[in-house]
């Protein structure tokens, strides 16, 4: 009976961690994320084959930064769309930022470039405050999204800084007890001129190790007041074969540009070739007119009349 009791205890007490187990693996979140690119699969590796999707249905992988205190982030975004939308992109954003106001926001940089005829580039610097980053790198790529561009690739880095400024505390509180220590030793008087001027000058060096600490301290404390965001501009033309343009026009353009750089090295080569080229030329002209031939026939003249006043060998 004693085994029996025990058996049925055991096998209820498995049924409860089965059913524990169950509503623990229920409850797990379960997180967005994008397609895998296969260009950026190690060649060892397989993957499988992806399903077919507009450009639109492109999306970073949606996880969060973990709300960690005292890491100052640093967020990067590379937009490719097309070159004839990129000014307007880059417009909405700097007005997105104008709009929230110069104390959590603001403008640190901004660079549009022409690379040739129909190749963009461009950026944006921002520095934010830490509590709307991420809500406006995803309005970012929403604005992005809406212009028929896609999200090319994104890098969020951390520093743990709360680190850096409690460790500098510490060892200004220890220099501090230090100077205090020394400085009460001063006070107790029958100290020689020798021992006071070296315990002074200690107490001095510490003085300017508390200054270099205190500086530490505003340094990490203005990095995690503003959280730095990077937004990089590519357009497809510059990108011949790839995203979703007109392979025509992609083919049109590599046409071009292999024959700019053919143009480019022809005429790099004749600027070299060119002078001595035209030297020569100059010099062949001299030779053949009649005064160089007169000088040149005069010359053999001469040299021969030199060669018939020479006696006779013996």
């Amino acid at each position: 009976m004693k085994t029996k009791l025990l058996a049925s205890a055991m096998a209820l007490a498995l049924i409860g961690c089965s059913e524990k187990n169950s509503d623990s693996l229920r409850e797990a979140p379960a997180y967005d994320m994008a397609p895998v690119d296969a260009s950026e699969v190690a060649p060892t590796q397989s993957i499988p084959a992806p399903v077919a999707a507009p450009p639109s249905a492109m999306r970073s992988p949606n996880i969060g930064v973990s709300s960690a205190p005292g890491v100052a982030f640093n967020y990067s975004y590379a937009f490719r769309l097309d070159d004839n939308r990129i000014a307007k992109v880059q417009e909405d954003h700097a007005a997105a930022c104008e709009a929230l106001g110069i104390n959590r926001c603001r403008i640190a940089g901004m660079t549009y470039r022409l690379v040739r005829e129909n190749e963009v580039e461009a950026q944006l610097l921002f520095k934010l405050d830490p509590a709307i980053a991420r809500k406006f790198g995803r309005d970012a790529l929403a604005s992005v999204e809406k212009a028929k561009g896609v999200l090319a690739a994104t890098r969020i880095s951390g520093e743990d800084v709360g680190t850096r400024i409690s460790d500098s505390q510490r060892r200004s509180a220890d220099l501090n007890a230090e100077i205090a220590r020394l400085e009460s030793r001063l006070r107790q008087g029958g100290l020689g001129d020798r021992e006071r001027a070296e315990l002074q000058h200690q107490i001095a060096g510490m003085r300017q190790q508390l200054d270099g600490e205190r500086d530490t301290r505003r340094t990490g404390e203005a990095t995690l007041a503003t959280t730095p965001m990077q937004f990089d501009y590519v357009g497809t033309e510059g990108l011949p074969g790839i995203g979703y343009g007109n392979p025509f026009s992609d083919a049109l353009n590599m046409l071009v540009h292999s024959g700019s750089v053919m143009l480019s090295f022809i005429l790099v080569v004749g600027a070299a070739v060119l002078p001595w080229a035209a030297l020569f030329a100059i010099l062949l002209v001299i030779w053949r007119t009649v005064p160089a031939r007169r000088l040149r026939k005069w010359l053999r003249g001469s040299g021969r009349r030199a060669t018939d006043a020479l006696p006779p060998e013996s």
